[in-house]
């Protein structure tokens, strides 16, 4: 007897080219064929990095694998996002850098 928790997804991750930190899940069976040309344009060059077989209770850095397979199911594909920048971090780049002594 097989439930939800019991299914695998055999998926491939890649890195974008044009965005630190942004990565796109396929279904490795799929590929890329069938993804919208307006998440390609925005993503860039997809560069591979790792393919992996998803489990939903499998733990990954910054998605739960259950929202991740679900999404590839409904989708085709998971875009994760890159992490928000802190507002103290984004500060330091509007203060001027003029030295002080």
């Amino acid at each position: 007897m097989s439930d939800a928790t019991d299914r695998k997804l055999l998926c491939e991750i890649f890195k974008s080219s044009r965005q630190d930190e942004m990565y796109l899940y396929v279904d490795k069976r799929n590929g890329m064929q069938d993804l919208p040309d307006a998440l390609l344009e925005h993503f860039g060059k997809p560069e591979p990095v790792l393919t992996m077989i998803l489990t939903a209770d499998k733990r990954l850095s910054r998605a739960k694998a259950a929202d991740v397979m679900a999404a590839i199911d409904e989708k085709g594909f998971y875009l994760q996002m890159p992490p928000a920048k802190e507002a103290y971090l984004l500060d330091l780049y509007r203060t001027p850098t003029r030295p002080s002594y």
